[in-house]
């Protein structure tokens, strides 16, 4: 048990300095580009230190990785340089187990890296890009482009969104029968999601049927749609990721404005992306085989390392 501490506490402590190290050099890198606009808008140090916190999330998700790979490989290095892998193979601890005394640590980093890309980060996106936006001085801003997107089998054009995706404004929304052909156009200035459901603010309704449109109006009418906050925050965010969550709602008639193969694929990711770091720590598996002599026959060598492994 002392043993697998040791092994445990060496690998981890490397893998966290080495997260910190290459978090803190992009961050670095990152708060080159945006240090000086945040000043200029008056936010001061608080401001960068706002940004970089919400930055955090997607910096982890970059780097925990790398950060295992680097750490496990200065961790047994080190090992290896005070013998102790020599003594524990000697023992009869073969180099597969030693490795196995790390995976808690890589086991934490794989549940934070999914914290963070399911959880942390689809929240602070969205609320690192409102801020922005809301401290950009009025004279810089510009106006949202408008997002069109499938919400089910409707097609849905909104101007522009609140950071909570709660709230769209500038909302038109197109049906169409089974064959395609518009039966129906819905204009409303807004739409609010009140916790269990879509409502309509004053719609406008415009009904075709061959060459006649009828039209009429109301206080407000419900929209029946899957479509969730999470996802009108992805689909009015700039370059955001589906989570795991936001996918599968897309491939069920959720909000999408891609095609489905997108969202399949970071349904999947979603599940594969963190045992990379598990992958990553079977790389210095290297360093924990039995050293053979220079001057040992080749088929000598060869035996070695299958008795190794």
């Amino acid at each position: 048990m002392k043993l697998q501490l040791y092994v445990l506490k060496t690998v981890a402590t490397r893998i966290l300095s080495a997260a910190l190290i290459l978090m803190s050099v992009l961050q670095i890198l990152d708060l080159l580009d945006v240090t000086s606009d945040i000043l200029d808008r008056g936010l001061g140090m608080a401001g960068v230190g706002y940004y970089a916190a919400l930055r955090l999330p997607r910096l982890f998700e970059q780097v925990a990785p790398i950060a295992v790979l680097a750490g496990g490989l200065f961790a047994f290095s080190q090992l290896a340089r005070e013998s102790a892998i020599v003594a524990m193979r000697a023992s009869g601890i073969s180099g597969y187990r030693i490795v196995g005394m790390a995976i808690p640590a890589v086991v934490a980093v794989m549940l934070l890296d999914a914290l963070c890309g399911q959880v942390l980060a689809p929240r602070a996106d969205p609320a690192l890009a409102d801020w922005w936006r809301n401290t950009t001085p009025v004279a810089e801003r510009k106006e949202p482009a408008p997002r069109t997107f499938r919400a089910g089998a409707d097609l849905v054009i909104g101007a522009d969104a609140s950071a909570d995706g709660r709230t769209i404004t500038g909302v038109t929304i197109f049906r169409r029968d089974g064959k395609g052909i518009l039966v129906e156009k819905v204009e409303a200035p807004t739409a609010r999601f009140d916790g269990k459901a879509w409502t309509l603010e004053q719609p406008k309704t415009t009904r075709f049927a061959g060459d006649l449109a009828q039209t009429s109006t109301a206080a407000s009418t419900s929209w029946p749609t899957a479509l969730r906050p999470q996802d009108v925050q992805g689909l009015f965010g700039d370059d955001a990721m589906p989570t795991a969550a936001s996918a599968r709602r897309a491939l069920e008639n959720g909000g999408s404005d891609r095609p489905e193969s997108f969202y399949a694929t970071h349904f999947q990711a979603a599940f594969a992306s963190p045992f990379v770091s598990l992958v990553m720590l079977l790389r210095p598996l290297g360093s924990t085989r039995r050293p053979e002599p220079a001057d040992a026959p080749p088929g000598k060598h060869a035996a070695s390392a299958a008795d190794g492994e």
